[in-house]
């Protein structure tokens, strides 16, 4: 005997243009086709109690898609529901219950609602969606997550954090890309819910049956997404979101950073260290060293006495200055940043209405509010001034945003009304003020418009020219404006292990151009340890040495001269393998699919290929196994269908071996 509600759902709908609304007595759902194969299913659960305009739902503007207009809808309605066919897909609305399922042209199922619910009672579990999760389904991205490939048995938090250090089980981390690619029987869909809010997702976890969204906010706005293979799955995606501009070539090749390159006499004796040694470097990354007194877009004059001069010396030598920039902004009157976002209202609020005042490097720090457009301009103004002497490149941090402290902190996970000042992580408190938007609304995307202004800046400052950023912290869509490295990693062998899956999860959700700090941030690395993680780093699209300040010191000679020839010969690697990783950069910014790529993006038919995480594609026909443990010679990899030639470094001659049946 199936349970059935006392009344309907959903009773009644209006189809206004290309947008179905259905709803009853609480429940609201807008249904729409925005790109063939996509459809939006945007839920309002007890829209009644949470909504002013009930039925119609509030006007949204996201952060994530900017694809515009819809196809036309085919409507059929009887007793039992309703019947929506548009490009190529068909939804079955059940008026009973409320619930839903997507299917193909060929009628396989894309996903299949199982519940709906909202609890007002509930900050930070406002509403919940649950999907069908089908036995053997497996459940790729998430974007910068932990643990294996397939998150299939993970919960995961989506709510952008600063987390220093960092483990192989830490979440959340710094960014938050809440879709996934679902595989099932060699077929793929997709699935995005598009909420900035504070949220979580149980991916089998609880209940191995069931895919479970939780959200802080008052709607589920969810994008399903037909394959059939994963390629056509992430073009989908890449088209409602947006694609990564083409980065210069420079920006392709080798770098080398550290937190505490202290002077420019430090980053001209690191450029002299590189080209004495005839190893390939095409950009030093400079952290907060060079700042006066931590307030962003300066130079302290005496540790950089001419910016212009030392940037225009190493262009001359073939190197790129890429300085780091926080969003955190120094509270010092006089100071022309902080003078003019006050005067303009441009930071963050508390509750109350006053300027949010916090800490992060600067202390006293205000944080610029980047959801709104005017912000966006201003900051894109002062950078623009800043990039003119030379910057053609910069490196976005600490915008989650991270704040160390402000008065008043609390924490813990009681209802945010309990205290104005409730913060999870190091970041601003949930009842922060973003214009009529309090934090825990805005949060995730809080990263997109200060590297939207970025982008601006350095095309304004350097017409012609292709600007570069990457961004530690970021929501979906992010590839419009920057690429992203994996955050503050550590140098320890199972950070390397991480870095495939969690590279290859980022690309799944439409970041191509990524990468992770090679050799490790965070501690003390090993001359071993680097050369295998340079000859990994060699394929990512982003490739940077980085550490941490009083760490070791990784420049590759600082480990003896065998460690510095096999430092060397991955770094003549990666620039043998520039025309194809140039390529295939141009190849993500017309179809969105990345240099690094799980193998299950070509093989999805391999049950073996989609779980596979030890290993990546470099482009679609290029396998690469690094060696990821202390101590080995060799490794064992999984070869899907086709016949494979060994060609170890590129070497001619090779074997060549079949791969799977």
């Amino acid at each position: 005997m199936s349970l059935r509600p006392a009344r309907p759902v959903l009773t009644r709908h209006s189809l206004e243009g290309d947008v179905l609304r259905l709803w009853g007595r609480d429940d609201v759902l807008e249904v729409s086709a925005p790109l063939e194969g996509v459809l939006r299913l945007r839920h309002a659960p007890g829209a009644r109690h949470s909504t002013l305009g009930f039925p119609a739902l509030p006007e949204k503007r996201s952060f994530a898609v900017t694809h515009e207009g819809h196809l036309p809808l085919d409507v059929t309605s009887s007793e039992e529901g309703w019947r929506v066919s548009a490009g190529g897909l068909r939804l079955d609305v059940d008026a009973a219950s409320g619930l839903w399922s997507v299917t193909d042209a060929g009628g396989h199922e894309l996903a299949r609602a199982t519940g709906l619910t909202s609890d007002l009672a509930s900050e930070l579990r406002r509403s919940t969606l649950s999907l069908d999760a089908p036995a053997g389904a497996a459940y790729l991205g998430f974007g910068e997550k932990v643990g294996p490939l397939d998150k299939r048995g993970m919960r995961f938090t989506f709510w952008n954090t600063d987390h220093f250090p960092h483990h192989t089980d830490s979440d959340p981390l710094y960014a938050s890309f809440p879709l996934c690619t679902v595989i099932h029987e060699g077929r793929a869909a997709g699935l995005f819910l598009d909420e900035t809010w504070r949220s979580e997702v149980d991916v089998a976890n609880l209940d191995d049956r069931t895919l479970t969204w939780r959200s802080a906010g008052p709607t589920m706005d969810l994008y399903v997404t037909a394959g059939p293979s994963p390629v056509t799955v992430l073009e989908r995606y890449t088209a409602l979101t947006g694609r990564h501009p083409m980065p210069p070539l420079w920006a392709l090749g080798y770098a080398q950073s550290r937190w505490g390159y202290e002077n420019e006499t430090d980053v001209r004796a690191v450029v002299d260290g590189y080209r004495s040694r005839g190893i390939p470097l095409d950009a030093v990354y400079v952290d907060v060293d060079y700042l006066d007194g931590y307030r962003v877009f300066t130079w302290d004059r005496d540790r950089y006495p001419d910016p212009r001069g030392l940037l225009s010396e190493m262009l001359a030598r073939g190197v790129r200055l890429v300085p780091i920039v926080d969003p955190g902004v120094k509270a010092d009157p006089g100071y022309d940043v902080y003078d003019s976002g006050l005067a303009g209202d441009h930071f963050v609020k508390t509750w109350r209405g006053e300027t949010f005042v916090g800490e992060v490097w600067p202390k006293p720090a205000v944080f610029p509010d980047f959801t709104r457009d005017e912000v966006v301009a201003w900051w894109a103004l002062h950078f623009e001034r800043w990039a003119s002497v030379g910057v053609h490149g910069v490196w976005n941090d600490m915008n989650e945003p991270s704040c160390f402290d402000f008065p008043g902190r609390t924490s813990g996970f009681e209802s945010v009304n309990a205290s104005a000042a409730k913060v999870e992580g190091k970041t601003l408190p949930y009842d922060a003020r973003h214009g009529t938007r309090r934090h825990i609304e805005v949060h995730n995307a809080y990263a997109l418009g200060m590297n939207e202004a970025a982008r601006v800046a350095l095309s304004r400052a350097h017409p012609g020219r292709r600007p570069f950023m990457i961004s530690r912290a970021g929501y979906a869509g992010l590839q419009r404006y920057s690429g992203m490295w994996s955050g503050d990693n550590s140098s320890e062998w199972s950070h390397l292990a991480l870095s495939l899956p969690m590279l290859m999860g980022m690309g799944l959700s439409g970041m191509a151009l990524v990468g992770a700090d090679v050799g490790g941030f965070n501690g003390d690395t090993t001359g071993e340890l680097l050369v295998r993680w340079t000859q990994t780093g060699a394929f990512y699209p982003v490739m940077r040495n980085h550490a941490v300040l009083g760490s070791r010191s990784q420049e590759p000679w600082r480990f003896g001269e065998e460690v510095e020839a096999a430092v060397r010969e991955a770094v003549e690697l990666r620039y043998r393998l520039l025309p194809t990783l140039y390529s295939l950069m141009r190849e993500a910014t017309l179809t969105g699919l990345p240099p690094l790529r799980p193998l299950a993006l070509h093989h999805a038919d391999d049950a073996d290929a989609v779980r596979e995480d030890g290993a990546f594609l470099f482009g679609p026909d290029m396998l690469v196994a690094p060696v990821l443990r202390q101590g080995a010679r060799r490794r064992v990899t999984y070869l899907p269908a086709g016949r494979w030639a060994e060609v170890f470094n590129l070497s001619a001659g090779a074997a060549v071996h079949a791969g799977a049946a």
